[in-house]
């Protein structure tokens, strides 16, 4: 098969470590053919025992994602996994704009690398409870990850117009605490031009605000906020600073 101009640059961007090639081309694309190769036997699926944060770093302008979202869409209704897409900003420039991306989530997707040790920035990538990176279309690979993930803090209780957390042991330092607003729906997207251009891409559990409530010592804390609308959910989160591990995470669905 001939190698695209397109295939060259995935293939060499994703060895780049963060800021060597510039904002953009320090994320690389990493091959779908992943995806079939690491699919996880149903079988070994167990439910963890608190709620594990599945971050999914994507964009539609990025033909290696479809996989990856795929398997993301498919576990958004187990129990104890809140699998969250967020939609980067950085493959705009490759022909079609991703109108669900925000520089906020291309910064978080930073954060990340900037305190992990590879330093690496993909599409798509997972984030595990904020701790542990799974680059690629690698199911097998955000199984274990999952299956790893452990809570630190007391699981936030959600709910439609606020979050209680109960006392608990006290982080070395106070954890961010955020508030994260979803479409549990199912919305499918007409890609008209770029790498993906005549696909449609089923997109679900999609961000659509990521905002910080405030910072938890230890202490029974309450924050507040504003009821979702357009029937969007709540996720609540608390954080080890920028780009720390997720120390617990919960949402108001039921």
């Amino acid at each position: 098969m001939p190698r695209s101009p397109s295939l060259l640059r995935r293939l060499t961007a994703i060895a780049l470590p963060l800021g060597l090639a510039g904002s953009a081309l320090a994320a690389g694309h990493f091959l779908t053919s992943v995806a079939q190769a690491n699919a996880p036997a149903a079988s070994r699926v167990v439910a963890p025992a608190a709620p594990v944060l599945v971050e999914l770093y994507q964009s539609e302008g990025c033909s290696s994602c479809p996989p990856a979202e795929a398997y993301l869409n498919g576990i958004a209704g187990r129990a104890n996994v809140i699998p969250l897409a967020f939609e980067v900003t950085y493959w705009d420039y490759l022909g079609w704009k991703d109108k669900f991306a925000s520089p906020a989530y291309t910064q978080r997707q930073r954060d990340f690398a900037s305190r992990s040790a590879s330093h690496e920035v993909a599409t798509p990538q997972f984030w595990i409870n904020g701790s542990q990176s799974v680059t690629g279309a690698n199911p097998r690979g955000v199984e274990a990850a999952i299956a790893a993930a452990r809570s630190t803090a007391p699981v936030p209780n959600v709910g439609a117009d606020g979050v209680t957390i109960a006392k608990g042991a006290a982080p070395a330092r106070p954890a961010d605490v955020w508030l994260v607003r979803y479409d549990p729906r199912t919305i499918d997207v007409p890609i008209k031009a770029g790498e993906n251009g005549g696909r449609t891409l089923p997109h679900k559990n999609l961000v659509r605000e990521l905002t910080r409530l405030g910072a938890w010592n230890g202490g029974a804390a309450r924050f507040s906020y504003a009821p979702a609308a357009g029937g969007l959910r709540n996720a609540v989160f608390l954080q080890d600073g920028r780009g720390g591990a997720v120390l617990s995470a919960a949402t108001d669905a039921r």
